[in-house]
């Protein structure tokens, strides 16, 4: 992934400029040989300066056009984003789950949703023993019947069963050989069915050309579509990459609404710039703030009994 400069942001997007460029482009052609009819003394010289001004000028408009676009779509990125999605809640208690997800909760193959350690925790209290703790069905053990489980949640279009899946292809989970080409091609899909989760993958496998060629503006495209869904990785991520940039307005920003999620890293981060100069006292402040309440919006007795257990 490149740095978060602005023409970063408008990398990978579909550009209406291109049949605008077009028509200006052939405009500029017809109307060139009507105006030498006029004016058929003009030198071959002056024909010359007048098509070269005439390109300049189309040039120009073009690179404002893009400018534009690549301010707009910078724009959406810092503004889209900022409340984390549905799938990063926990279908019991309905609370936030604390960050990273896949460390405080459990998701189970039979309806793909996503329970908090603390109400799985209490649903085993209650003796609900190799049950899902939303829907109830018997859990799989592994192995086919899992992974049978999985694939009918496939079969049915679902995003996240096609992420899961993609997930235990790229780590060879379940009896499953390795296989990054096909959980690149499962996250692709998942990822057009609205996984944010599948974006980030996607994101992260591509930019560090982990198991498949390096291909930093594609990663950088996918973190910018999950930032933009609310996911608090990706969003750092960027923070990140923008830093290394030189960037650190832009990093800053990022990173203010990933801690606001309550994204630990990206409070340090923004802690860290605040000591280099970077960001401001009242900026780190905000973001502590924001953290704090995030964080403290995320507890529940059953999580912190889970946490004491070492769950």
């Amino acid at each position: 992934m490149e740095p978060a400069g602005a023409d970063d942001y408008s990398r990978g997007q579909p550009s209406a400029l291109d049949d605008d460029t077009s028509s200006a482009n052939n405009q500029s052609n017809e109307s060139y040989p009507s105006q030498k009819n006029e004016h058929e003394a003009q030198s071959p010289s002056a024909a010359a300066a007048a098509a070269a001004a005439s390109a300049s000028a189309a040039a120009g408009a073009d690179g404002e056009d893009r400018t534009a676009e690549s301010a707009s779509y910078l724009q959406r990125l810092l503004t889209e984003g900022h409340e984390r999605p549905d799938g990063y809640f926990c279908t019991i208690c309905f609370l936030p789950i604390e960050i990273p997800v896949g460390r405080h909760s459990v998701t189970n193959v039979c309806c793909m949703k996503t329970v908090c350690n603390g109400c799985d925790l209490a649903a085993s209290q209650l003796g609900m023993y190799n049950r899902c703790p939303f829907c109830r069905t018997p859990l799989p053990h592994e192995g086919a019947s899992f992974l049978a489980m999985v694939q009918k949640r496939v079969d049915k279009g679902d995003a996240d069963a096609v992420h899961f899946l993609g997930d235990q292809y790229y780590q060879g989970y379940h009896g499953l050989v390795e296989d990054v080409p096909r959980a690149i091609e499962l996250w692709t899909e998942a990822a057009e069915l609205g996984s944010v989760e599948a974006h980030f993958n996607l994101g992260t496998t591509y930019y560090d050309g982990d198991g498949v060629e390096e291909d930093k503006p594609r990663g950088t495209h996918h973190l910018q579509q999950a930032a933009m869904r609310g996911h608090a990785e990706s969003r750092h991520n960027l923070g990140v990459f923008a830093f290394g940039r030189g960037n650190y307005e832009i990093a800053v920003q990022h990173c203010m609404i990933s801690a606001k999620m309550g994204h630990e890293m990206s409070l340090i981060c923004i802690k860290a710039m605040f000591m280099k100069g970077h960001a401001t006292k009242a900026q780190y402040a905000e973001a502590l703030r924001g953290y704090q309440d995030a964080v403290e919006g995320m507890r529940s007795p059953q999580r912190e009994e889970a946490k004491g257990l070492g769950i």
